[in-house]
């Protein structure tokens, strides 16, 4: 089966790009180049002053193109945002991407420093180095970049400048105005987002918003999606004594709080991994119609199952396409005391899930955290919104303490939508090949108050390769996908909308 998809990745690869030209492929060289240099800015999301020197960046950069641009302020770090200038009667599109990145802990990472990038081929079942002086003018669609952030979100920002680019060689004129606005904390929830559009509202007028961020279908195939999961965290901790204490002369006297925990997780799910918490998959209706579109993306569950390793899938759907419609409960962390050759003979003195709750369109994250707290309140257990103290202690047999997350909404488009069918038209017409069109994909963008704010649909172009390391060390995107987002562009900001 690995081999199949990867000779079935490698034919696609093949027909996406059998007819460039020596313009798009010069263009990839440039972006190359560029991408290098913007990624050896480090930009951990966690430093502000790595932001400001990445803004910097994009200033000089989107300047270079015509871009009329700004930083704009907000609660946390700055939006940047860009526009070509605007002519009435013609559509806009708004388009977000993200510069910030995840931190790195370079020991993880096959290279010494992961914001220099590093050029490397297929080899067997890994990777070679090899010097970039080895690029030519037939540059190798298959090798890759490697280094943080070149799959997410960097690479996208650096097609579209570079179809900019190939635009205004070929003389083109956009009939489609062109705005783009940049998070600079997305991979920190995009906390200020949500004020910041209300302020910044008339700015970011569009008639639609693209999303360029995530892989493409594992096919290969360009994608267009249609809506994503929200998210919200829940952090629940028990107790025992209030120090560790000798399980020799404790056990079985002083309460274990990692066994009240573990009692209390085994009660929100069944045996198949659907949450049993009544009211929790309210609302949530898939007709006929619905499902052949889930079931026309060209999944295999069984190919899933081999690459992760498990024999059976939990039943909230019946395919894979089907339980992301769903809403989802999943541990993200479990600890208490110390394990391994750390392990010591103790009743611990607290146990603490993590939790996070992926939201469809139709759950509220706060509604299902009440859900969430009601059941836990009447599985016997006192629910605190802090410490507690040795006043509670004494009074309540079970105590949880729960902190609650912040919500960022899930969004959808309904599939029919006239400008998802442009995207769609226009990416089969330029590549020759089905889109997969897929209508809520798992993970999560801040796309919500763009949605609700602005009151315009959002659809999810992504451009860079599945197997992108995105988040993880050896982070990396192909350079086909390079060309392939720089054609996407190219295409969509080109064709007129009928």
């Amino acid at each position: 089966m690995k081999n199949f998809i990867a000779i079935l990745c490698l034919l696609v690869s093949v027909s996406l790009f059998s007819q460039d030209d020596v313009a798009v492929k010069s263009q990839v060289a440039d972006a190359i180049v560029e991408l290098r240099e913007f990624i050896a800015i480090p930009n951990d999301a966690l430093d502000a002053d790595d932001i400001d020197r990445n803004l910097m960046w994009l200033k000089r950069k989107f300047g270079e193109r015509g871009f009329n641009t700004a930083e704009l302020n907000t609660e946390g770090l700055p939006l940047f945002f860009a526009a070509l200038p605007v002519s009435d009667g013609k559509p806009t599109v708004l388009i977000y991407m993200h510069f910030d990145g995840q931190s790195v802990d370079p020991s993880k990472w096959d290279q010494p420093d992961p914001y220099k990038v590093v050029l490397k081929a297929p080899e067997g079942d890994g990777f070679k180095t090899i010097p970039f002086e080895e690029l030519d003018d037939d540059i190798n669609y298959e090798w890759r970049l490697f280094g943080r952030s070149t799959s997410d979100d960097k690479s996208p920002i650096v097609m579209l400048l570079n179809a900019i680019d190939l635009l205004k060689n070929d003389g083109k004129e956009l009939p489609i105005n062109v705005k783009v606005i940049l998070d600079s904390e997305e991979e920190r929830s995009s906390k200020p987002l949500p004020k910041a559009v209300k302020q910044y509202r008339e700015l970011l007028e569009a008639d639609f918003l693209i999303i360029v961020d995530g892989p493409v279908h594992a096919s290969g195939n360009p994608t267009v999606v249609y809506g994503c999961r929200g998210i919200t965290t829940l952090s629940l901790t028990t107790y025992g004594p209030i120090k560790p204490q000798h399980s020799g002369h404790y056990g079985n006297f002083a309460p274990n709080p990692g066994f009240q925990l573990s009692q209390l997780l085994a009660s929100m799910k069944d045996g198949e991994g659907r949450v049993t918490i009544p009211g929790y998959y309210d609302g949530i209706i898939l007709d006929e119609a619905t499902k052949q579109v889930l079931k026309s993306v060209p999944d295999s569950d069984e190919a899933i199952g081999e690459r992760l390793q498990f024999k059976t899938a939990e039943k909230v759907g019946s395919f894979y396409q089907e339980a992301l419609q769903y809403p989802s409960l999943n541990i993200r962390g479990l600890g208490s005391a110390w394990i391994g050759d750390n392990a010591r003979t103790i009743v611990p003195e607290s146990a603490t899930a993590e939790l996070d709750l992926r939201l469809v369109v139709e759950s509220d994250g706060n509604r299902l955290k009440k859900l969430v707290k009601d059941h836990i309140a009447k599985q016997g257990f006192h629910v605190l919104d802090h410490e507690p103290s040795k006043e509670e202690r004494m009074q309540f047999d079970k105590i949880v303490f729960v902190k609650e997350g912040s919500v960022t909404d899930a969004f959808r488009t309904e599939l029919d939508n006239p400008y998802g069918k442009f995207l769609t038209k226009t990416l089969q017409n330029t590549f020759g090949q089905d889109v997969i069109q897929i209508r809520t994909m798992g993970g999560t963008v801040p796309i919500a108050p763009f949605v609700n704010e602005l009151k315009i649909p959002a659809f999810i172009v992504p451009t860079v390769n599945p197997d992108n390391n995105q988040h993880s060390p050896n982070e990396n995107v192909k350079i086909g996908q390079l060309a392939y987002g720089i054609k996407a562009y190219y295409a969509i900001l080109s064709t007129a909308m009928e």
